[in-house]
C-alpha cells in the first residue's frame, strides 16, 4: 500500500478566527488542526489570544507546527501585521482561510445602523482586508489558495438580514477575487456551512433543538466543525488545483429540502 503524503506538506497557512468558544469544537479550530495534520505550518489568528493558544496547544500536542497571532481583522494595519508575521516566521503565505464571522439577527426595520455596520465589517470587509495583504505575497510566489467562509443563509435567508447580506457578499467577493487573481495562480473559493453543531451555536442550544436540526437534513446526520474543516483541506490543497470561484455548501443537503418533522 502506498503511503499518502500530507496534502498540505510544505505550505504556510493563515487561519483567522482560529480559536473556539467553550468546549465544543469550532470551525476555525478544526480547520487549523487539520491543516497542521496535513503538513502545513499554521499562523493561528484570533482577537482573543487565549482561544488561539488553546488551538496551538492541541496542534503542538500532535507534533504539528503553529504559532499564535492576536489580531482584530477588521483593522487594516492588523491584517498587514498578520501577513507579515506569517512571512517572517515561515517564509511566505500559501493559504488564507477567512473564518471570522458573527451573527446578525433582525430585519432591516429592526437592526440598528451601528449593528449593520459591525456585521458587515466583521463578516465581509475583514476578508477583503486580509486578502488585500496576503495576495501580493501569494502572487510573488506563483500562487496560492484563499478560502472564505460564507453560510447557507446567503442563499436561504432565515430572518437574519444583516448576516444574510454579509454572507452573500462573501460569495460575490470570492467570485470577484477568483477572476481578478486567476492570472496570479491564486484560487479563491468559499464554503457555505449549514446548521452544524459548533462552538458558535452550542451555548444557546438545547438537545431538542439539536435533534430538530439533525432531522432537517435529508441525510439525517448532525454536521459539525470537522465536516467544514475537511472541505477546507480539499480546497486548500493541490487536489483542487482546477477549482476556483466555487461556493460549496457543506450542509447535509439542507438547501435542497425543507425541514421535516
Amino acid at each position: 500500500m502506498v503511503e499518502r503524503r500530507p496534502r498540505l506538506e510544505g505550505k504556510v497557512a493563515i487561519v483567522t478566527g482560529a480559536g473556539a468558544q467553550g468546549t465544543v469544537m469550532g470551525n476555525g479550530k478544526a480547520v487549523s488542526i487539520l491543516f497542521a495534520r496535513e503538513g502545513a505550518k499554521v499562523l493561528l489568528v484570533d482577537r482573543v489570544e487565549e482561544r488561539a493558544r488553546d488551538t496551538w496547544e492541541a496542534i503542538r500536542g500532535e507534533g504539528g507546527t503553529a504559532s499564535v497571532y492576536a489580531a482584530d481583522v477588521t483593522g487594516e494595519e492588523q491584517c498587514r501585521g498578520m501577513v507579515e508575521a506569517a512571512v517572517e516566521r515561515y517564509g511566505g503565505v500559501d493559504i488564507l482561510h477567512n473564518n471570522v464571522g458573527v451573527n446578525g439577527p433582525g430585519s432591516v426595520v429592526e437592526v440598528s445602523r451601528e449593528e449593520w455596520d459591525r456585521v458587515m465589517a466583521i463578516n465581509l470587509t475583514s476578508m477583503m482586508l486580509t486578502s488585500r495583504h496576503a495576495i501580493p505575497h501569494m502572487a510573488a510566489a506563483g500562487g496560492g489558495a484563499i478560502i472564505n467562509v460564507s453560510s447557507i443563509s446567503a442563499i436561504r435567508p432565515r430572518g437574519m438580514t444583516s448576516y444574510t447580506v454579509s454572507k452573500a457578499g462573501v460569495i460575490a467577493l470570492t467570485q470577484a477575487m477568483a477572476i481578478d487573481h486567476a492570472k496570479d495562480g491564486i484560487r479563491v473559493n468559499c464554503i457555505l456551512p449549514g446548521p452544524a453543531y459548533t462552538s458558535m451555536v452550542a451555548g444557546g442550544m438545547s438537545e431538542d433543538t439539536r435533534e430538530l436540526r439533525r432531522r432537517a437534513s435529508p441525510l439525517r446526520v448532525e454536521g459539525n466543525s470537522w465536516d467544514v474543516a475537511w472541505a477546507a483541506v480539499y480546497l486548500a490543497g493541490d487536489e483542487a488545483r482546477w477549482v476556483t470561484g466555487v461556493a460549496l455548501p457543506v450542509d447535509g443537503g439542507v438547501t435542497l429540502d425543507s425541514p421535516r418533522r
